[in-house]
């Protein structure tokens, strides 16, 4: 909902750093890849009821998702590096509420289980409108700089990221937390399914 508004701050912050990075020849793939081991790491310390260190593991791997993309931008974008992107990302955000089902499966693993589903509906409506978009040339104006074309809604990544802060801050609200982000996230595979059959009937 707010990613729009969002991308272009992070932007301005980022940019300096990411210049820094690929003057020393640091490419935007393999940052990447060390922000998703440091997600998968976040996933572990959750799992063991480490929230503080799930929250560290939280913040460097959103970083790294931010370079990564101003350094493709300065050294030269590719579809290896968007597939990674977004693939990588995906694949993060299912399994950071799975580290907090495992820590207390009594309390957590049901409302895990809802949000995980909750982010298939997310996901799979996001990229299927992506493809049929690309197919069709159509272009996300409110997101000129990203690899495949992004569809907004309620809950973006902004909101999710807030999410998974909340979370680890208030480990002990996740069932509600999670069960009313779930919703939300509902609501939003809907409003894309609604988008879909619209634009590409």
């Amino acid at each position: 909902m707010f990613d729009a508004k969002l991308l272009p701050l992070q932007r301005r912050l980022l940019h300096g750093p990411a210049r820094a990075l690929h003057r020393l020849g640091i490419g935007a793939d393999a940052i990447t890849l060390a922000g998703f081991a440091c997600g998968l790491l976040a996933v572990l310390a959750g799992a063991f009821g480490l929230f503080g260190l799930a929250l560290a593991g939280l913040a460097a791997n959103r970083l790294a998702d931010g370079l990564d993309g101003e350094v493709a931008r300065l050294a030269g974008p590719t579809d290896r590096g968007a597939f990674l992107d977004i693939a990588l990302d995906f694949v993060f955000y299912a399994l950071f509420p799975v580290g907090f089902g495992l820590a207390d499966p009594a309390a957590n693993a049901v409302p895990a289980l809802i949000l995980v589903a909750s982010f298939v509906g997310t996901g799979s409506s996001f990229l299927a409108f992506s493809v049929i978009a690309e197919r069709r040339g159509i272009r996300a104006e409110a997101y000129p700089t990203k690899g495949i074309y992004y569809l907004g809604g309620l809950t973006e990544g902004g909101e999710t990221i807030a999410l998974f802060v909340v979370m680890c801050l208030f480990p002990g609200a996740f069932p509600a937390l999670a069960l009313v982000f779930a919703a939300a996230c509902f609501v939003t595979t809907l409003t894309r399914w609604l988008a879909g059959w619209r634009l590409f009937g």
